[in-house]
């Protein structure tokens, strides 16, 4: 089957005073059951007619911007889903994508009515419609990501449904205000169009490239579209010409094939002219041509009947059917010069290759039967070692900046990567621009730490080479290295690299660490006009090694100086034992005097229960909270602070604020304590936040999380933020019931050998 295809002409729908009819519901539902019965004939519909029904009865009432019924949403998604032939929990998972979120269904009700899968599938699209987006933030952009990613790792048909969601948003974005266009726009140009892509997911990262365009540049995109359209026939002419007569010649030559031929996307065509600064005229590859054969071999043989027919421009060859891309992308790709001397290009690839470039990870996730007659899904899993790779870097690392580095450069999330070979043969997988020293590391840090040298494609190189792709590279190391210099992170582009010098530096330097540790620490005091030296004092020196589980201060002061400890945390706990020394007495009357909002209050000295399971001395009958800067548990030292109309707020003595708090506002410090013992298990639930300071390397996170899990733990939060020299930072909130239960879980803790310390968060 040949055939050409071209772009619509484009409809300048930038005035949306009127709106459209909309096609009814049960319509788009009728298409939506055949789309699934073509692509699966034998499928039990029963299920997704009953999502539509509950999804139908949830959003009853509800309209869009549009003006057409809500339930209008969730079946076009389930339908772009059904283009994906996606299984029928996808399908079913797309109609209930909003019913959680926009009404009053729960996700108990949904498991108990589709089971848990998809009820695990709903909860995290819901999860992920809640997250925020600032295109000037690169912090909310990386937590962003770095949510999307864990939601992937969970169930990556979550991602499908919010790409099919995001699509049918953009594909109706006309209806919602300039400004809004514009931001839906920017986010699905900086974050949704990307993963599309990485997922391979061409069918829909096009749409997403030249719809968020649309908003973007609305003149550019209209003028792009008119001046391609007013060309329409003089194109057709030029790809018919070329199909015809490449088919012709695979059928000469005996090879079976589909030949097409297109005109590029908009956004593709306007990058181009942007990076190339291009007018459209100038931009001569307009043109893609796609044979499509039955084997690897007819590829190729296929490639050898085009280079007879047309001449090739040098350097335009890719072979990505031996070296894939991460996206599982493969393919053919030959520009070349054309009959009227204009050129194009001829992608070549099987049918199989098609489907996965079409649908990328999607078309794994399609109707699969076993024996038994049960859904099933293929394993690909060794197929997203990309996303692997994205979670264990960002369980270390907490700098967004570094985050967003990382997925632009060494996991290849918007750019190319350079594939080149190990003597012996293997393929190497690096971010575009790396050097020699990034191959020694990605072979093993111990190369790395001993490489004095390199040859590239047997010839001597400098370490600052940057490797091409196809190159073949050999290290040269010796045993008389004295390891890396420090100029290589200024040389080096890939993370890994730049994390296992970092290591070696930091192993090597522990003198070094322990002045800069001492330097940074009284500088940190001048910034907060804090006196060091009375500070320095030996009993409030042994808390601080004590708390950190440090061996002596010098410990203490090697790990401020590679980052494994923060000055404030030093500092702060230097100036709680200090104020612990020197608190200052205060007398229940000039509490009491201070005290406005508090309408109950007895002249009594006898300690008033409180329904929280709170005493707090002087006070009855008024509401008692716990503060969230500190999250005191059962057994914690605490005191109460008055508040301004929110009744008595509940701290731990050390935390943070009550340790900086004013002359004028201690006066509100009421003396409090529980009613049970710090060994006592209630059946209250109370959050606790605690930092582990750990070893910056791969499955670090996966180690500490294995611990809440075999404690039974329910961790409700968990961040995690780089520091220097190969150190991170975690940052986990639990649920417990007392203090003691805590303690034993931060004891099996540091027990893991990846762990350097632990603290408990104090505020601020």
């Amino acid at each position: 089957m040949d055939k050409v295809i071209d772009v619509d002409i484009i409809e300048d729908d930038r005035d949306m005073s009127e709106k459209k009819d909309f096609i009814p519901p049960e319509i788009l539902y009728a298409e939506l059951i055949d789309k699934v019965k073509k692509y699966h004939p034998s499928a039990d519909v029963t299920q997704i007619e009953k999502a539509y029904q509950i999804a139908f009865n949830a959003h009853d009432g509800q309209v869009r911007k549009s003006g057409e019924p809500y339930i209008i949403h969730p079946i076009c998604v389930a339908t772009i889903l059904a283009d994906l032939e996606l299984d029928k929990e996808t399908i079913v998972g797309g109609l209930l994508h909003d019913v959680v979120e926009d009404t009053a269904m729960t996700l108990d009700e949904i498991e108990a009515e589709f089971g848990y899968e998809v009820a695990l599938i709903v909860d995290g699209v819901t999860k992920l419609g809640q997250l925020s987006y600032s295109a000037d933030k690169v912090e909310v952009q990386a937590e962003n990501l770095r949510k999307m990613f864990l939601a992937m790792a969970k169930d990556i048909r979550v991602i499908l449904i919010k790409l099919a969601d995001r699509l049918h948003n953009m594909r109706t974005l006309k209806y919602m205000k300039p400004e809004k266009q514009r931001e839906k726009a920017r986010e699905t140009m900086d974050i949704y169009a990307p993963i599309a892509q990485r997922l391979g997911i061409s069918k829909i990262k096009i749409e997403l490239d030249d719809l968020a365009l649309r908003y973007l540049e609305p003149e550019v995109y209209y003028n792009l579209a008119r001046n391609i359209t007013s060309k329409k026939s003089e194109r057709e002419a030029f790809v018919r010409a070329i199909v015809d007569e490449v088919s012709h010649h695979m059928e000469d030559g005996g090879i079976k094939a589909e030949v097409n031929g297109r005109v590029k996307h908009f956004f593709s065509i306007y990058r181009k002219m942007v990076n190339q600064d291009k007018t459209l005229e100038q931009i001569y590859d307009l043109f893609a041509v796609r044979i499509i054969v039955d084997s690897v071999k007819d590829c190729y043989a296929a490639l050898g009947l085009i280079h007879e027919m047309y001449k090739p421009i040098p350097g335009r060859f890719k072979d990505y059917i031996a070296m894939p891309k991460p996206n599982m992308y493969q393919s053919l790709h030959t520009t070349l010069i054309g009959p009227s001397g204009q050129p194009f290009e001829i992608q070549i690839r099987t049918f199989d290759m098609h489907k996965t470039a079409e649908y990328g990870i999607a078309a794994h996730w399609k109707y699969k039967e076993d024996p038994n007659g049960k859904n099933t899904e293929t394993n690909e899993e060794a197929k997203l070692t990309w996303l692997r790779q994205i979670l264990e870097w960002q369980k270390d690392m907490s700098d967004n900046k570094e985050f967003m580095s990382l997925l632009k450069n060494d996991l290849d999330l918007f750019s190319e990567s350079v594939y080149c070979f190990t003597p012996a043969g293997d393929v190497k997988n690096l971010p575009n621009g790396s050097t020699p020293i990034d191959f020694a590391y990605s072979i093993h840090s111990a190369v790395g730490n001993k490489m004095v040298g390199a040859r590239v494609n047997g010839k001597l190189v400098t370490i600052d080479y940057r490797i091409q792709n196809g190159d073949r590279i050999e290290v040269i190391t010796s045993q008389n290295s004295k390891g890396p210099s420090r100029d290589w992170l200024n040389i080096v582009k890939s993370t890994q690299a730049k994390n296992k010098i970092n290591q070696w530096f930091k192993l090597q330097n522990k003198e070094d660490n322990i002045v800069r540790g001492k330097d940074q620490l009284i500088q940190y005091c001048k910034t907060k006009s804090i006196v060091l030296s009375e500070l320095l004092k030996p009993e409030y020196m042994d808390k601080v090694t004590h708390k950190y589980g440090f061996r002596d201060w010098d410990a203490v002061l090697a790990a401020v100086g590679h980052g494994g400890l923060k000055e404030g945390q030093v500092i702060n706990k230097l100036v709680e034992e200090d104020n612990k020394k020197h608190k200052k007495n205060i007398t229940d009357t000039q509490v009491l005097k201070n005290i406005s909002d508090v309408k109950k209050v007895t002249e009594s000295k006898t300690s008033k229960k409180a329904k929280s399971g709170i005493v707090v001395r002087g006070i009855d009958d008024v509401a008692v909270r716990f503060s969230k800067c500190c999250n005191p548990v059962p057994g914690d030292e605490i005191v109460g602070f008055v508040t301004r109309g929110r009744g008595v707020s509940i701290h731990r003595t050390d935390c943070i604020n009550i340790i900086n708090i004013s002359a004028e506002d201690r006066e509100r410090l009421l003396d409090a304590e529980w009613m049970t013992s710090p060994d006592e298990v209630t059946g209250e639930l109370y959050k606790a936040e605690i930092n582990i300071y750990v070893e910056d390397r791969v499955g670090v996170l996966v180690e500490v999380a294995k611990v809440f899990t075999e404690s039974e733990i329910n961790v409700t939060a968990m961040s995690s933020r780089s520091g220097k020299n190969n150190t991170a930072t975690l940052n986990v909130t639990f649920d417990i019931r007392s203090v003691s239960q805590m303690n034993k879980v931060i004891d099996k803790l540091r027990n893991l050998e990846c762990v350097y310390d632990i603290e408990r968060t104090t505020g601020g």
